[in-house]
């Protein structure tokens, strides 16, 4: 049954309220988890949670803008966004101009603030390929070629991505994109050669590379080194295995006083389990599973009233939180190799919050057209979707 809210519009509360406990959640733990490493090196123990808050603000701004905007003119500007994502992904690559931390050339410096070029050009390259597959869904469904000329382009953000280095961010892209194509109908043949490709060049990369073939080996037994390789994981395990069922109690962690690295980006989720325990980790599952699962509601719903350009944003963008959180908290209890990836809405940093809550309107923003639609017993499809 839709529910009216103010002005006649529609939205679905659950999705929104599901969102918004991870959001206030996220601050709240970046809050308890960066207390130790803020005082160290700025002196204010609350900095870090400061400008998390900031850039929050900013998030929720930025949804305004992106809910406001029909998806219709998001299918239109495909391939803008296309060479919008790659021109990101070169300038953060040029020396002076990219900013490099921890040997990784990743970011933007814009003044204030450094901007991860690689959280921006994700979604413009998924609003891209939801756009290219709507326009062309017959090649794609019957040709390989139908697969490969959208794939190219990305294959070119892969290497942009490599170069950084940043092999989480590339993993997670081919991952969506090869959701994205499945869902448009592509051939399971086309779609297992395709994926051989990708994996096989992925694996070539991993093997060549030393420094991720230390990761690896660390990966594979962290307590064969817990004072070098392995000494992040060897950490991250301490932390949850120190939670045990119900956690050592809010703001009580030990591993967060400057022994467990990355305690607030990428490591947050073993401050979580260590505080919280079992059954807050179990409850932080459960909200984002419930965000997927409402993500794929809107999604299947848009996909009824044949608006496909909508219906792959919204899955994609379901499919890309729900798998970058598994990826961070796999990474975490040492299930995955390290990847260096933010868990969406908890972890710090300002690009990912932001990012994030833009995709988050988009998909709110796809459920108020089916609603509408629904609404006025007609369909309302993007412009690609009507071609």
């Amino acid at each position: 049954m839709l529910r009216p809210t103010l002005q006649g519009r529609y939205t679905d509360r659950l999705l929104l309220a599901v969102a918004g406990l991870l959001l206030v959640f996220g601050l709240v733990m970046v809050a308890s988890a960066s207390v130790a490493v803020a005082e160290r090196q700025t002196g204010d123990m609350l900095y870090y949670f400061r400008r998390q808050l900031m850039f929050a603000v900013l998030g929720l701004g930025a949804g305004v803008f992106m809910y406001s905007v029909p998806m219709r003119h998001w299918s239109n500007a495909g391939f803008p966004l296309l060479g919008f994502g790659l021109v990101l992904l070169m300038l953060v690559l040029i020396p002076g101009v990219g900013h490099e931390v921890n040997g990784a050339r990743r970011w933007l410096n814009l003044g204030p603030v450094n901007l991860q070029a690689s959280e921006v050009a994700r979604l413009c390259f998924i609003l891209y390929l939801a756009s290219y597959v709507t326009r062309h869904r017959a090649q794609v469904q019957t040709r390989i070629r139908g697969l490969l000329r959208p794939m190219l382009p990305l294959g070119l953000a892969s290497v942009l991505l490599l170069a950084e280095p940043d092999f989480g961010s590339t993993a997670v892209l081919l991952a969506v994109a090869a959701v994205i194509l499945f869902l448009a109908g592509a051939k399971l043949l086309h779609m297992v050669l395709l994926g051989a490709a990708g994996i096989g060049t992925l694996a070539m990369l991993l093997v060549s590379s030393p420094y991720r073939l230390k990761r690896l080996a660390s990966f594979r037994d962290p307590f064969a080194d817990p004072f070098d390789g392995g000494f992040q994981l060897t950490q991250s395990l301490i932390a949850i295995g120190r939670g045990e069922w119900t956690g050592v109690g809010f703001g009580n962690s030990i591993q967060k006083l400057l022994y467990l690295p990355e305690t607030h980006t990428d490591f947050l989720f073993a401050v979580i389990a260590e505080e919280l325990g079992l059954v807050g980790v179990v409850l932080l599952m459960l909200l984002f599973g419930l965000l997927v699962w409402r993500g794929f509601a809107v999604a299947q719903a848009a996909s009824a009233r044949e608006d496909y350009f909508a219906a792959y944003v919204a899955w994609a963008i379901s499919a890309w939180v729900g798998l970058q959180a598994f990826i961070n908290m796999a990474v975490n209890m040492g299930l995955l190799p390290t990847k260096g990836l933010t868990m969406p809405f908890i972890s710090y940093g300002g690009s990912s919050l932001l990012v994030t809550c833009a995709s988050l309107a988009l998909l709110l923003r796809v459920d108020r057209e089916n609603r509408m639609a629904a609404r006025t017993d007609g369909p309302t499809r993007s412009a690609g979707a009507a071609r």
